[in-house]
């Protein structure tokens, strides 16, 4: 029997699965879009707004802010990423490049290489709605640079989420096989990130390809780590976040402790926001609202770690499980700068996935 069979018994059907993975990475990233500034929307600030709001428990998109709210201001996209306001996806990254993967294997196949990434951002990317890392490697590759150095060259970013968020579409195309996610997600990765940044995206896609077999979310997060190195900051960190919640520490406390322990490295860096991610999975215990819901109030890269979290939850479930509230709103709708692709429908890019998906089967 193969992956793809295995991930079809085991639950929802491929198909749906992937839908789910989209339409959950979609909605955790709206959800987290409108307080996504890690050093101004502290989990505290978060959980008061929300309180204020009488929006805690959260459950659905977060409310828009009362006209005499006197806490820090949303995101400028705020008035597309609350509740009742949402007609379709606003645009961001965490899309984009979900979106941009799935043309790369479209447009390339499996054995893609990590040059022709960098010409695929070039031809379908916009250079201002690149960020940090990927800015970087964006401008080392209009200069001429070919990988690696257009990772390492002017570039303080190289561990930061960005490859992270990248790698979605490795382990939607690559159902109970992590490590053929992980390792098309290193050669996406090594564009524009080093060390832990590469790790990351390696470790999100195996999760995500686990999330397809795994009989719980904690199996999915074991699997994960086994294609890091065992001995990195990531690898640690995430074990780390693994033995608080097998401990019994609640939630906030876990995170009080990672916090602790991750200080220093920066609200955009991979690790702190890797921890976010596991312990929203494992304190969400499988459910999709729980899930989004403990992975965004948790601060730091908010809409990004909601779009992993939620990618993940979705697999898990599957569309036709994911709730109303998140996924009508999305109107099977997609903004995005990639080229060609804006205004598509979040069903489409599914059947183009579950294509891929299929391929190899």
């Amino acid at each position: 029997m193969s992956a793809v069979d295995t991930a079809v018994d085991a639950g929802p059907g491929l198909a749906d699965r992937i839908l789910g993975g989209w339409l959950g990475r979609i909605a955790g990233n709206m959800l987290g879009k409108p307080v996504e500034q890690g050093e101004v929307w502290t989990r505290d600030r978060i959980d008061r707004y929300l309180r204020a709001a009488g929006a805690l428990p959260l459950t659905d998109y977060l409310p828009e802010p009362a006209v005499d709210d006197a806490g820090p201001p949303l995101r400028p996209e705020w008035r597309s990423c609350v509740r009742g306001r949402i007609h379709g996806s606003c645009r961001d990254d965490d899309v984009d490049y979900a979106i941009l993967g799935l043309d790369l294997l479209e447009t390339h196949g499996f054995g893609f290489t990590t040059e022709q990434v960098g010409e695929l951002w070039l031809l379908r990317l916009p250079y201002l709605q690149t960020f940090t890392a990927e800015r970087a490697a964006y401008r080392n590759l209009a200069n001429g640079l070919k990988p690696p150095l257009t990772a390492t060259y002017g570039n303080p970013y190289q561990e930061w989420i960005g490859a992270l968020i990248r790698a979605d579409i490795h382990g939607w195309t690559s159902p109970g096989d992590p490590r053929r996610a992980a390792s098309l997600a290193r050669r996406d990765a090594v564009l524009s990130h080093t060390g832990n940044g590469v790790y990351g995206a390696m470790w999100a896609a195996a999760l995500i390809a686990a999330a397809f077999t795994a009989p719980t979310v904690r199996a999915a997060v074991d699997t994960a780590l086994t294609v890091i190195p065992a001995g990195s900051r990531l690898a640690r960190t995430v074990r780390r976040t693994v033995a608080l919640h097998k401990a019994g520490l609640a939630w906030e406390d876990a995170l009080d402790v990672l916090a602790d322990e991750t200080a220093g490295l920066g609200w955009i860096h991979t690790v702190p926001n890797a921890a976010v991610i596991t312990a929203g999975l494992l304190y969400g215990g499988g459910d999709f609202t729980r899930t989004l819901a403990l992975t965004v109030r948790a601060g730091l890269d908010t809409d990004s770690n909601g779009a992993t979290a939620g990618s993940v939850a979705g697999v898990m479930t599957g569309a036709a499980a994911v709730p109303a509230q998140w996924k009508d709103p999305l109107e099977d709708t997609v903004r995005s700068a990639v080229f060609g692709f804006d205004g598509v429908r979040v069903s489409e890019l599914a059947e183009r996935t579950l294509r891929l998906a299929l391929l190899d089967a």
